[in-house]
């Protein structure tokens, strides 16, 4: 189990981080302060990995073939 966890979380992160940075050069075209960008890269980040959490972590499961 501690292997399916490792490796989901390493995707859910990733793909967390790779939304949060979008996020955050996204924002370089308006007129936002840093604190107002790194905020919302922050925000997005926590909630991405909330989202992604039940998602990802069976569809791991299952292509690891159910292995501990």
């Amino acid at each position: 189990m501690k292997n399916v966890n490792m490796v989901s979380a390493a995707f859910y992160m990733g793909i967390s981080a790779i939304v949060a940075l979008l996020v955050f050069t996204g924002t370089l075209l308006g007129h936002y302060t840093t604190v107002d960008r790194a905020g919302a890269a922050i925000w997005v980040f926590f909630l991405s990995n909330i989202i992604l959490m039940p998602i990802v972590i069976p569809a791991v499961k299952k292509r690891m073939g159910g292995r501990q």
